[in-house]
């Protein structure tokens, strides 16, 4: 049992259950775990990519030097406060690459929203935003849960959807106008998606509003 405002520091990897209520700091060598607990129940829990410079590295290296001197615990309290200083950094730093990451991705679902009638492709997307193809996929898949080229297709098909409902419009001219250059593939697209053609989605949606008139 830990008393309260005590901290055990071992070099030997995670304490099991060290008090019933206890925050433990775990430093492995990608990630720095964070874990919360009350009553012997796990109530929370954080983990952040230790990346950057070894700070925390050498930090924990003089922490376990100072083990073996008693003599020395001035010190070693000054290198703990040290470390948690470095982990609030850590912390600040994740949160402030996901606040990043949560902007950039919508700044790429509006640029999708305002040029879904051009020729887009992951390449040049990523290139207008100057990251790389797989960065852009891998901010889709983590932020939007969706790929990069089913999200731009299912906004292209939205905006058909759009066009079908209000606009008399021939149906290549409406494939023309979100994107597509193929309207047969954009027809079979359609069909995939909704079930119904293009046609068949118009004649169904005004025959559903003329009934509730």
């Amino acid at each position: 049992m830990i008393p309260p405002c005590e901290a055990i520091y071992s070099s030997f990897g995670h304490l099991t259950q060290p008090s019933p209520d206890a925050l433990s700091i775990h430093f492995g060598k990608q990630l720095l775990t964070i874990e919360l607990q009350h009553d012997n129940t796990l109530v929370q829990q954080l983990q952040v990519a230790r990346r950057g410079p070894r700070t925390g590295a050498f930090l924990l290296q003089s922490l376990t030097e100072l083990q073996m001197q008693p003599d020395e615990q001035e010190t070693a309290i000054l290198v703990v406060l040290s470390l948690l200083s470095h982990c609030r950094d850590l912390l600040g730093s994740d949160i402030h690459t996901a606040s990043r990451s949560r902007a950039l991705f919508e700044a790429i679902r509006r640029f999708i929203e305002e040029h879904h009638a051009s020729a887009l492709t992951r390449e040049s997307v990523a290139q207008a935003f100057y990251v790389s193809p797989n960065y852009l996929s891998h901010l889709f898949q983590k932020i939007g849960n969706v790929g990069f080229n089913e999200y731009l297709t299912q906004t292209r098909l939205e905006h058909a959807r759009q066009l079908l409902k209000g606009y008399d419009l021939k149906i290549k001219d409406i494939a023309a106008s979100c994107g597509f250059t193929d309207s047969n593939y954009f027809c079979r697209l359609f069909r995939k998606h909704t079930e119904r053609s293009p046609s068949e989605y118009r004649r169904q949606y005004h025959s559903e509003l003329i009934a509730k008139k």
